[in-house]
């Protein structure tokens, strides 16, 4: 009978004593004979989570001295390729390498006109224009003109964010009151948006508008 058991029944199930073959509590034993598996399968489960890579969190959008540019309109969609701005002449002209760019549609209070003194909120403009743009990259759009008849590049200038959406530059000048709408045809494809941007400036009293 011994002999029968122990070749009908698993090993880890059967014990000698004295000769004879007894029978452990199967529940028991089979918890203890299946631990080693289960423990195998936790560790295999949590050796595979811990090679999971964290969510990445998005970039906070910048804050401008307060304004959150998040809300702002004058936030748009992506444009075309990226171009470093090198340096900041005043509030609505920069440099991109050897070419001057002028902002189309905008006219901030001047600061380094020949024959004209610094004009109210001309430094605050251009400080602000500066400190948006000197050093970033920024992508640029054509209207119809190419140059103005200083032979300045005249463009649309967009500031990436962090969320991959654009800062529309001359739009944000007009409507935080850094700048006026001045628009020369045929180059008018943002002139009522300018406009509006204008008269939301006027009515809080914004930059200029409540300084000047």
């Amino acid at each position: 009978m011994a002999e029968f058991m122990e070749e009908c029944l698993p090993r880890y199930l059967v014990i000698r004593v004295k000769g004879k073959v007894k029978s452990q509590n199967i529940k028991k034993t089979l918890i203890i004979g299946l631990f080693p598996l289960i423990l195998g399968l936790v560790l295999i489960v949590t050796g595979l989570n811990t090679n999971k890579q964290p969510i990445a969190t998005p970039s906070p959008i910048p804050q401008i001295e307060g304004i959150s540019i998040a809300t702002s309109s004058a936030i748009t969609s992506p444009k075309n390729e990226a171009v470093l701005v090198t340096k900041v002449v005043d509030g609505d002209t920069i440099r991109i390498g050897n070419q001057t760019i002028r902002l189309i549609g905008i006219d901030t209070p001047e600061t380094v006109h020949p024959t004209k003194a610094v004009e109210c909120f001309g430094k605050q403009a251009s400080q602000k224009t500066k400190e948006l743009l000197e050093g970033q990259f920024v992508t640029l759009e054509k209207d119809v003109s190419e140059t103005d008849k200083y032979s300045r590049l005249l463009r649309y200038v967009y500031l990436p964010l962090d969320d991959e959406r654009m800062l529309f530059i001359n739009d944000f000048l007009i409507r935080e009151g850094f700048a006026q709408v001045l628009t020369y045809p045929p180059d008018v494809k943002y002139d009522e948006r300018f406009r509006a941007a204008e008269r939301e400036a006027k009515e809080n009293l914004r930059g200029l508008w409540g300084s000047c």
